[in-house]
């Protein structure tokens, strides 16, 4: 006698979590006309493990795309619009006027955002850092550099917060390319950054004692060498410099010195660059 084996029956729910557990994660990276680091920031991304689309702001409105199918959302660094009306400004507006339901639906769920340089300007002027109480209010300001001039350098930040984004990683060495990367806010918002450990990162020397201010080590001002601070609830970070685009050792600038140094010292010449790390900590978060 043949007994049929009866075949578990997957409700509707069960199967869209079989689904969603195939499908990998997926990040969207912001373009638009003036951004200029799409590509790094795709390639940065693969490298780390997590697939991506590049998609123009226009197509988010037009809704060839959206939100609800990606878990991460980059703004990246450019001049979005020239800066015409400010850093960051007219993208933003783009964003509030068109997007904005959309956007905060994505905030509420497990999704990260993370801004760079440019993409930083943007999440300030949305309100997205840093979003005390859920509140998207202009709390931070990135101001003119306060040596007046585009600042392109190498500079080391360290973190200054123990989270998602900073996990394993003593500092990162990357570039800056910026005209308005001063950070500035009142003093009870600093305060209040400083009390929830907010600030995730700042601008130090090489050595990793703080800028103090100094030029070149801050290379803009930034009050307290802020280089980056999260939202209240630690999903949104905003960060001036570009780790993107030092993502592999020979990206970086005296990297044939430091080369020879380590051949003398025995030390294994690496193929990354310590920046790769920030990237890893974003697709672990997802694992």
């Amino acid at each position: 006698m043949v007994v049929a084996r009866r075949t578990p029956q997957r409700t509707a729910s069960s199967k869209v979590m079989t689904t969603r557990n195939m499908i990998p994660e997926k990040a969207i990276i912001m373009s638009g006309f003036g951004i200029n680091s799409e590509m790094e920031t795709q390639e940065v991304l693969v490298r780390a493990g997590m697939a991506s689309d590049i998609v123009h702001i226009n197509d988010l409105i037009t809704g060839r795309n959206r939100l609800p199918d990606y878990r991460l959302l980059v703004f990246p660094g450019g001049f979005s619009y020239g800066d015409d009306t400010g850093a960051g400004n007219a993208y933003a507006n783009r964003v509030r006027n068109n997007v904005w339901e959309d956007l905060t639906e994505f905030l509420d769920g497990d999704n990260l955002v993370l801004g760079i340089c440019n993409g930083f300007q943007i999440l300030a002027n949305l309100g997205l850092v840093p979003a005390f109480d859920k509140q998207y209010n202009r709390d931070i300001a990135l101001m003119p550099n306060r040596g007046g001039r585009l600042e392109c350098r190498f500079v080391t930040l360290k973190p200054a917060a123990d989270n998602l984004w900073t996990r394993n990683i003593e500092r990162i060495y990357c570039p800056v390319a910026h005209g308005e990367g001063n950070f500035y806010c009142s003093r009870e918002t600093l305060q209040r950054l400083k009390r929830q450990k907010m600030i995730t990162f700042t601008y130090c020397r090489e050595d990793l004692r703080p800028a103090e201010g100094e030029y070149p080590s801050n290379p803009n001002g930034s009050v307290d060498d802020i280089a980056g601070i999260t939202s209240e609830d630690g999903k949104v970070l905003g960060l001036m410099p570009h780790p993107e685009r030092a993502m592999e050792f020979v990206n970086l600038y005296d990297w044939p010195l430091r080369k020879e140094r380590m051949k003398r010292e025995g030390v294994a010449v690496p193929t990354e660059s310590l920046n790769m790390q920030l990237f890893r900590n974003v697709v672990e978060y997802f694992r």
